[in-house]
């Protein structure tokens, strides 16, 4: 680890921090950070963040991700809808990821097949794994959310599903502070949520893991603050997903 999420950005920080052994290089111009990769430290394989439209890198395998929830939002691109290049270019996907898949999702992987009839669908879930303190990283299990009183600070851009998150965990949450996507918080504010937690009686302060790697380090807190850790789970369309891993790390 060489920088901090303030310098590195709070997703490439976290990535750095779950992957030891892995290279995640941040820059720009990522022709640029893709060479230094490649030339310096001795990468043979590319995976790049948002990368689908970022064209100045030619792409071996093309990965998008559909939210199940919402789609394709109103239609528009950014900054008038959700959408970072028009519905149609789905056409140059390879394989299709579809989150937050909870029940019937078939309406949503047909509007897909109007722009690509070809490309691989894997339907998938965001599934908690465990709870750990973000100073300590002491861990604890889901169930000790079962019964127990939180409040939540966040600051990602849909936070309503982090929060159903912890209430289909058990938990009554009582109070939530939500901040813009990528919030650099300061140390009043999250002293502020602290007390306000512990000022309602609950249990403890429950964050993103994303979050966690942007709060400022504090010596002691009123209650306890922890973060949900989450990993992807695939639900259908497992074996699409091992052939794409097979083609990343095992061509010839």
């Amino acid at each position: 680890m060489l920088l901090d999420s303030t310098m590195g950005g709070d997703e490439p920080y976290m990535l750095a921090s779950n992957l030891p052994g892995v290279a995640v290089v941040v820059d720009r111009n990522r022709v640029k950070a893709g060479r230094y990769a490649v030339r310096r430290l001795g990468c043979d394989t590319l995976i790049l963040d948002d990368g689908f439209q970022y064209k100045k890198l030619k792409h071996s395998i093309e990965v998008v991700l559909v939210d199940a929830t919402n789609p394709f939002g109103n239609g528009n691109m950014l900054p008038r809808g959700i959408l970072r290049e028009p519905a149609r270019n789905l056409k140059r996907a390879d394989i299709v990821f579809l989150t937050k898949c909870r029940g019937d999702v078939s309406a949503v992987k047909e509007e897909i097949r109007r722009y690509n009839t070809t490309a691989e669908i894997v339907e998938c879930n965001h599934s908690p794994r465990v709870l750990k303190d973000v100073w300590s990283r002491e861990e604890f299990p889901l169930d000790w959310l079962d019964g127990k009183t939180v409040c939540t600070l966040s600051g990602i851009a849909s936070p309503k599903g982090f929060e159903n998150s912890l209430r289909h965990l058990g938990a009554k949450v009582v109070w939530c502070e939500r901040y813009a996507d990528h919030h650099r918080y300061d140390p009043s504010e999250v002293l502020y949520a602290l007390n306000r937690t512990a000022d309602m009686g609950a249990d403890a302060l429950v964050t993103t893991e994303k979050d966690a790697v942007r709060f400022p380090r504090l010596e002691t807190t009123p209650v306890r603050c922890l973060y949900l850790r989450i990993a992807i789970e695939i639900l259908a369309g497992g074996e699409s997903f091992t052939q794409l891993i097979n083609r990343i790390c095992f061509r010839k």
